[in-house]
């Protein structure tokens, strides 16, 4: 959710964390802030966006070479000036920035109150803060010492930056449940809460684990846990370029990574398809492949465009290599007492890799003793350590809050898992094994000239960016499609969408339909196209205007729906990763044409890492 940056060295620190800042504020712009910290601390934050935060700042004196900054995406208190990070001590000894939650917050906070700590601002993270200098003071102990012993009382998850005015020259970061990545320069460290600030300075990285504490200088790095056990320090490499983060001419990030698609879905399957196309081959899975042949039932949890995702798994996995398979909101799973058994798979889906409700689903069900993978697009991220085993998509940064191309990656990733999983099972034979191998290697040149219709779909939006409500309808592999295609419309332009089964239309839905809904419908020739035809005709027949999707050079479905946008034919199997984009177009152009912030769309935050 929210984004931190901070820096310890010899250069001017303020134009590092605001620029730092603008690269992290997808993952949270209710409110943002600045601490710069040498001689005297001084703190700018402002709500809103960077931008008010910059112009807030530019008459003042921004001298200092340490400091941190935070981008806030509200949790405990709304967003205004005095909830922003960063937050002091009630007699100023310290100043933190907090991603997560304290839950434990109430409890400390009454007890501070009773040692006469009065509170300025609503939020869990001030309580922290003053917790710190509560424990530093009374036990005339170090800053340090005085931080592992405050994160020792305290329930919950933190990804945090905290300096000591006593002790000048030092910056401390914590984690547990919450991103912390610390890039090492020369004389110089970079603290973030993801890579997107330090590339452009440095490309070696450590990752912070659970419970790690760093102690941070210009010239060294001391790295402890909570329990004051020493840890060596592991220097990684960031596989990262700075163009990957820039817009690079398009007018929003999102309109870049739906253009980006064919790209995303190269990558990931390079490598790991045979030069043949016989064989697919997911070198994370290799060791634990063994016991995936043995699994009774799969269990796909994910949140969100993720949850999606495991719904087209649901569809691939059972059609292609018939195992069982449970699609699961991790919001919902660890708190509804589910059966897991040992051997079960579970596979997590998430893009950033921190999704809070998948994590303590994964916890959960490796406590029961069932095999956890990871699909994930975050290198370094909570789920590829928590998780058993994994794959991760290649789908590079995304930018933009709305789900696009980690979406199609996600989907690239459980196909390509079906086809192995159905042909080691012996269910596939290799004829038909290689031939949907050499489908899926066609799907990024299919995407590209779907891409192409770009204009055409952007004067079909004209026609309904001021509607009010919105239906997406799809049938067997394209309900899930449609579900996707709603959220997108949803998340960006504040229409209200619902996807559906196209024949659940009937058992409800269908009173909503009047001239002024418009209907989209996923209608590809595959086996459920007479029935998707027949679908129309009752939207039709109650005057609701319908956008199809349907295969190029189709005609019936031309005859009577409003609009169509062509697809290349595709088989079903692999339909959802062409007929997704269409989908995303439509949400992007719909959004804009409305004025809406599609980047960073109001109350959503990139990253939930928090439950």
């Amino acid at each position: 959710m929210c984004g931190i940056v901070g820096y310890i060295g010899c250069k001017q620190a303020y134009p590092i964390l605001l620029k730092g800042l603008k690269r992290l504020e997808y993952r949270g712009y209710d409110s943002s802030g600045i601490a710069l910290i040498d001689n005297d601390t001084k703190i700018f934050k402002k709500q809103g966006k960077v931008a008010e935060l910059e112009k807030f700042a530019s008459n003042a004196n921004t001298e200092g070479t340490i400091g941190m900054g935070h981008t806030r995406w509200a949790t405990h208190g709304e967003p205004n000036d005095l909830n922003a990070h960063p937050h002091t001590s009630q007699k100023g000894k310290f100043v933190l920035i907090h991603n997560g939650i304290i839950e434990n917050y109430s409890k400390l906070r009454t007890r501070l109150e009773s040692e006469d700590y009065v509170f300025k601002s609503e939020t869990d993270t001030e309580v922290l803060v003053n917790l710190i200098e509560y424990i530093y003071l009374k036990g005339d102990i170090s800053a340090e010492m005085a931080v592992r012993i405050a994160l020792s009382r305290v329930i919950g998850a933190y990804g945090l930056v905290i300096a000591c005015t006593d002790e000048p020259g030092q910056l401390i970061a914590a984690r547990k449940s919450s991103p912390i990545v610390i890039g090492v320069g020369e004389n110089e460290y970079y603290i973030a809460s993801d890579a997107t600030p330090i590339i452009e300075y440095t490309q070696s990285v450590i990752y912070l684990n659970n419970d790690d504490v760093a102690i941070l200088t210009k010239d060294s790095i001391t790295l402890k846990n909570v329990k004051n056990e020493a840890l060596i320090p592991k220097i990684q490499k960031l596989n990262l370029n700075i163009g990957a983060i820039e817009k690079n001419g398009y007018d929003h990030f999102m309109l870049k990574e739906i253009n980006e698609q064919p790209k995303a879905i190269n990558d990931t399957f390079r490598g790991r398809i045979s030069t043949n196309l016989d064989d697919v081959r997911l070198g994370g899975l290799v060791k634990v492949m063994p016991r995936i042949l043995e699994a009774k039932r799969i269990i796909i949890i994910g949140c969100g465009t993720s949850w999606h995702a495991g719904i087209v798994g649901e569809y691939l996995i059972e059609s292609i290599a018939r195992v069982p398979v449970d699609v699961e909101y991790g919001s919902e799973f660890r708190y509804r007492n589910p059966i897991i058994n040992k051997d079960d798979v579970v596979i997590a889906i998430s893009q950033s890799g921190e999704t809070a409700d998948t994590l303590a689903a994964i916890n959960l069900a490796k406590e029961a003793g069932a095999l956890v993978l990871g699909i994930c697009n975050v290198i370094g991220s909570s789920i590829p350590r928590e998780t058993d085993a994994g794959v991760y998509t290649h789908a590079g940064p995304e930018i933009g809050v709305a789900s696009t191309k980690a979406f199609t990656a996600q989907v690239t990733v459980i196909t390509m898992f079906a086809l192995m999983l159905g042909f080691r099972k012996g269910v596939l034979s290799q004829e038909k094994y290689s031939a949907l191998i050499k489908e899926l290697i066609d799907i990024p040149d299919k995407i590209e000239e779907v891409l192409k219709s770009n204009d055409y779909i952007k004067e079909i939006s004209a026609k309904f960016s001021q509607a009010e409500n919105a239906l997406y309808l799809g049938r067997g592999y394209l309900f899930p499609v449609a579900l996707e295609g709603a959220l997108k419309l949803k998340e960006i332009s504040y229409i209200h969408a619902e996807g559906y089964p196209a024949a659940e239309m009937k058992h409800g839905p269908i009173a909503l339909i009047d001239e002024n809904m418009p209907v989209f419908v996923m209608a590809i020739q595959d086996s459920s196209y007479e029935k998707i035809v027949s679908n129309i005709q009752e939207v039709k027949s109650r005057k609701g205007k319908v956008i199809a999707i349907v295969t190029k050079g189709e005609n019936a479905i031309k005859q009577i729906a409003d609009y169509v946008i062509e697809v290349p034919e595709v088989i079903e199997q692999l339909s959802p990763l062409l007929t997704v984009v269409p989908l995303q177009l439509l949400s992007y152009h719909i959004a804009v044409m409305r004025n809406c912030d599609v980047d960073q769309p109001r109350n959503l935050a990139k990253s939930v890492t928090v439950e």
